[in-house]
């Protein structure tokens, strides 16, 4: 069987100072495309929150997944990616056709499809009782500022981040990537201030996707004179948890008066999974044995 090529590298610095990761994300994000039918805006949007998940699911554990949900008032009606601790991931957008004109920098205005007023939600599923959710308003709608604001405000982690997608001419995914950098307490502030000089410096995260050809290089190109420490190798990819027996439990959760409303007056059920598009349909007579299960 052939190996899983790598598309996620991270490690530690500075003796342990910054944790950082660089993902090179373009074959997730080509398939995002090809999945949900999306416009170049909508998939710079998608896959900017798809690798933003990632890099939220990087400390989990077992079967601990993480939910990042951006809400704003603009056309894009929405963005939500989940990640899980088996380096899965998912997601979809409000509009998947959105678009508009390009931004004054000449770039796909992310940020204008998102909103610049809204909320950013984290929801954490760690195997407890309740899931665990945070949240912060939103900075820009590009994303990666949004995240970092979050890191900032909700768990008290300075971060630096950078997403990146570069459409093709043919609507595919040319490239695809980010990093993130976090300092831990005590982290060197004046190593922090020429690191933040160094980025500043770098060309933007897509250029680095185009011309880099793994995680590693660019991992490396984040700290050229370091030598990473605890240096990990991931693959992660697009795919969906769904099935018949989630999609009969969300009926079920319907309650029965509404079932009985469903097998009355269509006599048939079709759902839809948002994360992967797969339709399921239920036949009367399954309804009603649904029914009879959700009477207890």
């Amino acid at each position: 069987m052939e190996e899983k090529k790598s598309n996620l590298a991270r490690g530690v610095f500075w003796g342990g100072q910054v944790q950082a990761a660089a993902f090179l994300a373009t074959q997730v994000v080509d398939e995002s495309i090809g999945l949900h039918d999306l416009s170049p805006l909508a998939a710079a949007a998608l896959g900017r929150a798809l690798m933003g998940a990632a890099f939220l699911a990087l400390n989990l554990k077992g079967e601990d997944s993480v939910t990042l949900r951006i809400k704003g008032q603009g056309s894009l009606g929405g963005v939500l990616a989940q990640a899980d601790a088996g380096g899965t991931l998912r997601g979809y957008v409000g509009n998947p056709r959105v678009d508009l004109p390009l931004n004054e920098a000449g770039k796909l205005d992310v940020g204008g499809a998102v909103g610049r007023e809204g909320y950013l939600y984290v929801t954490k599923d760690l195997g407890l009782k309740e899931p665990y959710t945070g949240a912060s308003e939103l900075v820009s709608g590009e994303i990666a500022e949004d995240l970092a604001n979050y890191f900032y405000k909700s768990e008290q982690t300075p971060a630096a981040l950078s997403l990146g997608v570069l459409i093709d001419v043919d609507q595919s995914c040319k490239a695809a990537g980010g990093f993130i950098i976090k300092a831990l307490p005590g982290a060197d502030r004046e190593k922090l201030a020429r690191l933040e000089e160094w980025l500043a410096a770098l060309p933007p995260v897509s250029s680095l996707a185009c011309q880099l050809n793994d995680p590693e290089e660019m991992l490396r190109a984040l700290f050229p004179q370091e030598e990473p420490e605890n240096l990990t190798l991931e693959s992660w990819r697009l795919a969906c948890r769904c099935s018949r027996r989630r999609l009969e439990k969300a009926i079920i959760s319907l309650g029965r008066e509404e079932l009985e409303d469903m097998i009355e007056k269509d006599g048939k059920a079709e759902l839809r999974c948002q994360f992967c598009n797969k339709t399921y349909n239920f036949t009367k007579e399954e309804l009603k044995t649904l029914l009879q299960e959700a009477a207890g």
